[in-house]
């Protein structure tokens, strides 16, 4: 079934840097994870909704509970605003897409017991590492 999972929400992943506009690789990231039947909560600086999910504001940090996976897309000049807000999610692991690779994050991240991998979403999806 070419690699797509058929199990209803495998891995509850947070997008952060999520956006609507289609030429970004956060929004293809957002389509391919639903695609591949993770539940996805998009949290942005711009509104909007991406495959039926609300982009949720980050400058209010909004909620998020039981998460599996973090993937980011901003990049690490932004990041430090949000290290607390994003460990304090518990998520078992932080996919750093590239050009969001933070040698002090991921060392706060580690220092936490979470994961932190330098690594693209979409090529851990397609080659069926997620």
């Amino acid at each position: 079934m070419n690699g797509i999972n058929t199990e209803k929400y495998v891995k509850k992943t947070v997008i952060i840097g999520a956006t609507t506009n289609p030429g970004r690789y956060a929004y293809l990231a957002a389509r391919m994870l639903t695609d591949y039947r993770h539940e996805i909560v998009p949290i942005g600086i711009k509104e909007g909704e991406v495959f039926g999910k609300e982009i949720l504001d980050i400058f209010e940090k909004p909620p998020v509970s039981d998460v599996d996976t973090v993937t980011l897309y901003i990049g690490p000049q932004k990041q430090p605003d949000y290290y607390d807000y994003i460990i304090n999610m518990k998520p078992k692991r932080i996919i750093f897409n590239p050009g969001t690779e933070n040698d002090t994050f991921e060392k706060m991240a580690e220092a936490k017991g979470i994961e932190a991998m330098e690594a693209c979403t979409l090529v851990l999806l397609r080659s069926g590492q997620y």
